[in-house]
């Protein structure tokens, strides 16, 4: 199995996003893993700091500032 990823892949892995920052995260390269390591430091940076984590760097550090604004420029969905 690889750690490629792609759009559909992408999109499976962070939910709602813009085109823009998917084909950035593509761009860059991003493994399975990176994404989903910058995808738990956004859910929950004190849960990585307890396990004792370090704070994210390079790339991931990169994904975290990315998928946080794209989150904070994307339009609530409203509940039913």
């Amino acid at each position: 199995m690889t750690d490629r990823l792609t759009r559909d892949g992408v999109r499976a892995l962070i939910g709602r996003s813009s085109d823009g920052v998917v084909t950035e995260i593509l761009n860059m390269g991003t493994s399975r893993t990176e994404l989903a390591e910058a995808r738990a430091w956004l859910e929950n940076d004190e849960a990585m700091l307890t396990e004792g984590r370090r704070i994210p760097s390079g790339r991931i550090a990169r994904l975290v500032e990315l998928l946080q604004a794209d989150e904070d420029d994307l339009p609530a969905v409203p509940k039913l």
